[in-house]
């Protein structure tokens, strides 16, 4: 199990950086097109198109370490006053829905990739189907850092850095 952990670890630190990198090559982009519409007077045409595919990718590769990590938006009043087992199988649960949602962010992510692939972004010349490729990695990544925590949690290990691991000062 550490070994998958560490494996894991490096996938979502790579998915960070990524995401740490699209964000920031989205921002020099969107500075240079308004740059160019306001001090040159000349738009360029490609800044908008690929800030919105960064954006994309930003998203979700960063959504899909937030589940590992335990930073994804959740609502836990009722876990802070509940006993850990019952807090342990709400968490389960929780991860399952997020299987399940990652599962039909995979499928039909693919299925609009697929069926607008043939399509031509006229600002960059690639395949439309690009734009809904961050949909499917991101959701791949998120079935398996919500199964990495449900193995962890049935094998009594820590889930993540933050999250689940700081409610439990105050056990029976």
């Amino acid at each position: 199990m550490k070994s998958v952990a560490r494996g894991l670890g490096v996938i979502a630190t790579m998915a960070l950086w990524g995401a740490a990198i699209g964000l920031a090559l989205m921002t020099a982009f969107i500075a240079w097109q308004v740059f160019g519409r306001y001090v040159l007077n000349s738009t360029p045409i490609w800044t908008e198109q690929t800030s919105i595919l960064l954006m994309g990718w930003f998203i979700f590769l960063g959504a899909a370490v937030g589940i590992r990590e335990g930073y994804h938006l959740s609502f836990d009043i009722l876990i802070h006053v509940i006993p850990r087992k019952l807090k342990m199988t709400f968490f389960t649960i929780s991860d399952i829905c997020v299987v399940g949602f990652s599962i039909g962010m995979v499928i039909y992510g693919w299925q609009l990739t697929e069926k607008t692939w043939n399509a031509t972004m006229p600002s960059l010349g690639i395949p439309d189907g690009v734009s809904f490729l961050s949909l499917v990695c991101g959701g791949a990544l998120m079935i398996i850092f919500s199964l990495e925590r449900i193995a962890r949690r049935a094998a009594g290990l820590p889930t993540a850095r933050f999250g689940e691991t700081d409610l439990f000062d105050d056990e029976e």
